[in-house]
């Protein structure tokens, strides 16, 4: 069997019973870490799990499949996924290749930020389409998400915007001299930076959607006992320090009166 398990967004703690219960069966356990992270490291899971880990890069899930599931047709193999499992494409793909492989796939389910994103008061069905916002660089400015933000404005939705992780990024030295690989340090987008993207685009665009004063909401860490959020303009957002990752931004379409009241909690003042 081929397990696929949500852990969700705290720490070894939030696994499922059913869960847990499967990756204490398995012979081999594989933990995604490139996606998403949690608030506590490997050594802590190993420890709750009663089992080694074994870390599952962008580049062997993406590349070398073949060594997560081999033999998965006749003992137990585990893919464990922070939020959950169908939160990236990439795991999409590994259920596909398994079932090719005739090999038994069980999905375990847990909290990701695509629904605890409503726990700044904004009502999940009044979300419109997700965006991602990926690191600006002097020569790579993408705006596509722009357009998204922008229809879902325009019918009255709420747009989640997911930002960037950097997690083993080769150097484009090394990728260039093509010798062996050297990696970037971890990096994570933060939600000011994030706000100060938008305003550029804004500036460039001009058509309205995230200016300066557009209200916004960030949202750092969900799930975890240090989560924090807070409401503003894209302006305020850009001054405020939220701490460590991970991080989410949210643009509000027009809201309800409930809606509006739980925001209010999180005021900037």
């Amino acid at each position: 069997m081929f397990y696929v398990i949500g852990l969700g967004l705290g720490d070894e703690r939030d696994v499922t019973v059913k869960g847990l219960e499967a990756i204490k069966s398995c012979e081999r356990i594989y933990l995604e870490a490139y996606t998403s992270i949690l608030s506590v490291g490997q050594d802590r899971l190993e420890k709750f799990y009663g089992k080694q880990l074994i870390i599952a890069d962008r580049e062997m899930v993406e590349s070398n499949s073949d060594e997560i599931l081999a033999n998965a047709d006749k003992v137990n193999v585990a893919f464990l996924v922070v939020g959950d499992p169908y939160g990236a494409t990439t795991h999409t793909d590994l259920v596909l290749r398994a079932k090719k492989l005739g090999i038994q796939v069980e999905v375990i389910h847990n909290t990701s930020i695509m629904n605890a994103v409503a726990c700044c008061g904004l009502q999940l069905y009044n979300f419109g389409q997700t965006v991602s916002i990926v690191f600006f660089t002097e020569t790579w400015k993408p705006d596509s998400f722009y357009d998204k933000i922008k229809q879902n404005k325009s019918i009255g939705l709420h747009t989640l915007c997911l930002l960037d992780i950097k997690v083993k990024e080769p150097t484009m030295e090394s990728l260039l001299s093509g010798k062996k690989k050297v990696y970037e340090p971890p990096r994570y987008l933060t939600i000011s930076t994030a706000a100060a993207q938008l305003i550029e685009i804004e500036e460039k665009r001009k058509e309205g959607v995230c200016g300066p004063e557009q209200l916004a909401v960030g949202l750092a860490r969900v799930g975890q006992s240090t989560q924090l959020i807070k409401y503003g303009t894209l302006k305020q957002l850009t001054e405020t320090d939220f701490g460590e990752p991970l991080h989410s931004l949210v643009l509000p379409g027009p809201t309800h009166e409930l809606e509006q009241e739980m925001l209010e909690q999180f005021r900037i003042s």
